[in-house]
Formats: structure tokens, C-alpha cells, sequence
């Protein structure tokens, strides 16, 4: 969707409905065309300037709540839960989606629940499993794909009034902790925190950190602290996600508790310049902001302020295993993102040259070309002949907006691109030396006469 395009009938038609009004009474109202109307209701047309103007003025309405108010996150959103191998034999297309939000957004976001709500039933007869309240949360994120205005504008206009106190963004923050909300910033021994990186003891009023953590992951630490001062906001989004679990609204809490701490580390506005002044350089972004890789990387998948959106970038996190702790899709609709994993992508090649960024251009079997960075990380608090963890952080954005990025040099972004899939049971590209399955639905083909360069091969349509 092109910039100033808005594509909200749902929207529109809610207000309508909750005025009781008809499309022709609503369109006099408005001093439109009623077919005109009926055209945005089916997001056959976008909503101009002038139209939000008028129903702003005409029946209150909050522009705002526009992107987030789309049936199931939108089309996007959607067609990356549809993703899921449990609907690979149904091959439902972009064009039945936006038909079907068009048609039945009602439906479209029963459908987006109960998907994000299902969740695995222990055979012990136990609880819904924890990865459903995993689901539930990363539905309330990227119902909002991942940005959080409100929270961005509170932590830009501290981080610039700390700025006018003080250089050093660290001490800037210690000394706000000690003076305004009376926490004294203590660093402690490994031998006295064991088994902890962070500590608030509220009864000694100290917050107190390890001396395993780096300097990036301090100053982190410090600045979600000083997240109670955007607590209205916070509370606010913890509300409207209306999460069914109590787990689920502490899991999303701390999201934006730490939305706030990285939002006050690299601020909007200067983070987004700095991006395209160094053509997104990861390296140099650390630096500039004082911040680790994960953390610049998540911070990249947030940039998209309305006048003054950053490239929408998608980042996920694996461990050797191919398990995803964290996915991001922001405002890019990847299908990298959903899923299963391609062993061709060199997000895993990155477990062979740690701390090296693996640069690849990729193309998905639906056709879109993305190109993906790759780096690992290690968490921080290991010790020496302590167990060592170890993921890899996989970034990418659309090879047709990645011209510009320091990491494209060198690179034919319309050259050849390494072909990969969601995984083989979701993948159905032929004759992949590297399939380890048969995609779901298909017949597995066996012949005693011939074979080829997969012993998985499997019949077509």
C-alpha cells in the first residue's frame, strides 16, 4: 500500500453502524456520493485527507485508532497466520483475504482470536500450553505492528530533557532514578548475584545490577525503570489489549516496559536519522546509541511514525534447535516471519561464524525478495565453564527498499536470490536437495525405477 493510501472501511463502517445511520444518510452527512461510500466500506477505495477530516468533525471519530482497528491486524496480518501448515492445502490466495475483510471483518477477527487464543492441551490433562499465551501476546503486538506512538513521544521528550542535563545517558538516567523516584544504581559482584542480572530491593531502594552485564544492557536495565513515568500509557495499551490471562498481560507489559527503555536509548526522531544518514548500519547504530545488536535490531522493526516511517524491517530470534523466541513482523508482512524455517537461509550459517553479520538475498516461494542480515548473540551472566547460550538474530527488509542500506553495497538485489521456503512441510518447491519432508497434503512419491535429487519427492496439484 503506497504512502497516504488508508484502506479502513471496517473502520468506517463501524461508525456508520454504531450511528445507525444508512450509507446514503452517512453519505449526505459527509457530502459524498453514497456509491463513493460503499466503494471505501469495501476497501475497493482509500480514505482521503478530507474524508477523516469530516467524520472527525462529523461523528468524533479518532483517526488514530485506524491501523489498529483492522479486523485481525489487516491483510498482512492475516495472511501470515494463514501461513501455517495447517492450511497449506487450502491455498487461499491475497485477493480471497481482502475479500474477506471486506465482505466479513466481523468474522476476520473471530478467526484472528481463536487462532492467536489456540494453544496445545497437555495430554495430562493440564492447562492450556504456554505458547498459547505467547500467541495471545504477539497478537496484542502486532495488532499494533509493533509501534507504540504514545510511548515513542513520552521517551523521546525524556530522553531529550535528560540530554539537557547531561552528555552521558547513563549517568543522565542513575541520577533521574535518585532524584525524582529515590532508586540508587548499584553494581554488585557475580559472587553476590549468582543467579541474577537485575534486582529491585525496594527496601534498601536500590536497583541493583550485576557486574555481568555490559554497558548496554545497564543502561537498559536503568531505562525500564524509569518506564513508570509513561505507566498512564502503559496501562492504557494493557487494557485495550483485553488479554484473557493474567500471565499474558504481565508477558505484554514487560514488552513495552522495555518498547519505553529502548525508545529512551535511541530516540525516535534522532534514531531515525542516524538510520538513513549511515544507511542503517547496525555497527555504527550501536555505537552512536550505546546499545547492543538485539537491541538496535528490535528497534529497527518499530519505525513507523505517521510523516516519518523508517524502513519496515522484520527480525526474528532462533536458537541452534530452530526454535523462535521472538518474532517481529512490524510493518513489513514477510512471510519470513511465520511459519517454519528454511535450513538455506543463512540465519543458521551464522551459528558457524559467530559475531560475524551474514548478508543474503533470499526469495520466497511466493515470489518476494528480501534482503536478511544475520548475526548471533550470546546472553548476558555466562561464566568461565558456566553453560554458554547462543542465538541468531535474523533482520530483513523487501529487496525493492533495500538500495539504500550499507549492508546492500555489492549485493544485485535483482540478481539471483537464494530460493527458500516455510519449511518443507509448508514448502512445496521441487527437487530441493535440501527437503527433509514431503509438503502436508501431498502424496510422497516412491519409485523403484528412478530417483531424484531428494528421496522426498512428492506429486503436484
Amino acid at each position: 500500500m503506497g504512502e497516504g493510501k488508508l484502506i479502513a472501511g471496517h473502520a468506517v463502517r463501524r461508525v456508520r453502524r454504531q450511528a445507525g445511520l444508512t450509507q446514503a444518510a452517512m453519505a449526505e452527512a459527509l457530502g459524498i456520493s453514497p456509491s463513493y461510500l460503499n466503494l471505501v466500506e469495501r476497501n475497493q477505495r482509500p480514505i482521503s485527507a478530507t474524508l477523516l477530516v469530516r467524520l472527525a468533525e462529523r461523528f468524533d471519530f479518532d483517526a488514530r485508532a485506524l491501523a489498529a482497528g483492522e479486523p485481525g491486524g489487516g491483510a498482512a496480518a492475516l495472511r501470515r497466520r494463514l501461513a501455517d501448515p495447517m492450511f497449506t492445502d487450502l491455498e487461499i490466495d491475497r485477493a480471497e483475504i481482502d475479500e474477506w475483510l471486506a465482505a466479513a471483518p466481523g468474522g476476520a477477527e473471530a478467526f484472528a482470536r481463536v487462532f492467536d487464543a489456540r494453544g496445545d492441551v497437555a495430554t495430562s490433562g493440564e492447562s492450556v500450553h504456554y505458547d498459547a499465551i505467547a500467541r495471545e501476546v504477539r497478537g496484542a503486538i502486532e495488532h499494533w505492528r509493533n509501534h507504540f506512538a504514545d510511548l515513542d513521544a513520552a521517551a523521546e521528550a525524556l530522553a531529550d530533557e535528560l540530554r539537557l542535563g547531561s552528555g552521558d545517558l547513563a549517568q543522565a538516567i542513575a541520577e533521574r532514578l535518585r532524584t525524582r523516584h529515590q532508586l540508587s544504581v548499584r553494581i554488585l559482584p557475580a559472587e553476590v548475584m549468582p543467579d541474577a542480572l537485575k534486582r529491585l530491593d525496594l527496601h534498601a531502594r536500590q536497583l541493583q545490577l550485576s557486574e555481568m552485564l555490559d554497558a548496554a544492557s545497564r543502561s537498559f536495565a536503568m531505562a525500564e525503570r524509569l518506564a513508570v513515568e509513561a505507566g498512564g500509557e502503559i496501562d492504557a495499551l494493557v487494557r485495550g489489549a483485553a488479554l484473557a490471562d493474567r500471565t499474558a498481560e504481565r508477558l505484554f507489559r514487560r514488552h513495552l516496559t522495555g518498547y519505553f527503555a529502548a525508545a529512551l536509548m535511541m530516540p525516535y526522531a534522532r534514531f531515525l536519522r542516524a538510520c538513513e544518514a549511515t544507511g542503517y548500519d547496525i555497527e555504527l547504530l550501536q555505537r552512536r546509541f550505546g546499545a547492543g545488536f538485539e537491541q538496535v535490531a528490535h528497534r529497527l522493526t518499530t519505525l513507523q511514525r505517521v510523516g516519518a516511517r523508517g524502513l519496515p524491517f522484520f527480525m526474528l530470534r532462533v536458537d541452534r534447535a530452530g526454535q523462535v523466541s521472538k518474532r517481529y513482523a512490524g510493518a513489513s508482512a514477510s512471510p519470513l516471519v511465520e511459519g517454519g524455517l528454511c535450513p538455506l537461509w543463512d540465519l543458521f550459517e551464522a551459528f558457524a561464524r559467530p559475531g560475524d553479520l551474514m548478508v543474503q538475498l533470499v526469495e520466497h516461494e511466493d515470489t518476494s525478495r528480501w534482503l536478511t542480515m544475520a548475526r548471533t548473540v550470546q546472553p548476558q551472566g555466562a561464566r568461565a565453564g558456566g553453560v554458554r547460550g547462543r542465538f541468531a538474530i535474523g533482520l530483513g527488509v523487501a529487496a525493492s527498499e533495500a538500495a539504500s542500506l550499507a549492508a546492500a553495497r555489492g549485493i544485485d538485489l535483482y540478481g539471483r536470490a537464494v530460493p527458500i521456503g516455510a519449511g518443507c512441510r509448508a514448502c512445496t518447491r521441487p527437487a530441493c536437495p535440501q527437503r527433509s519432508a514431503a509438503p502436508a497434503g501431498r502424496a510422497r512419491i516412491v519409485s523403484d525405477r528412478e530417483a531424484g535429487v531428494t528421496p522426498f519427492a512428492f506429486a503436484g496439484d
